[in-house]
C-alpha cells in the first residue's frame, strides 16, 4: 500500500479529525509496510498516530488527521 492509498483509506474512516481503522494484511511483510507507510505520513505532518498495532491478519491504526491535506 502506498502513501496516497493509505491516506485515502484513513480519510474515509475518519470522524471529524479522528480516525480508527483496521486494515487487512495478508502477510507479516505487508503489515510492516503499512506500519512503515503510516510512520512516513506522520513524519510528513499529515497525520498523528496515537496507536498502531500489528495483529495476526490486520493492522489497527488510530490517530488524528492534520488539516494540511491536499
Amino acid at each position: 500500500m502506498n502513501k496516497i492509498g493509505l491516506l485515502k483509506s484513513l480519510s474515509q474512516a475518519s470522524r471529524g479529525n479522528f480516525f480508527s481503522i483496521e486494515l487487512p494484511a495478508s502477510s507479516r511483510e505487508e503489515a510492516e509496510t503499512i506500519e512503515k507507510t503510516a510512520n512516513e505520513l506522520e513524519k510528513e505532518g499529515k497525520i498523528k498516530i496515537r496507536e498502531c498495532t500489528l495483529k495476526e491478519t490486520s493492522v489497527y491504526i488510530q490517530g488524528i488527521m492534520k488539516y494540511a491535506l491536499t
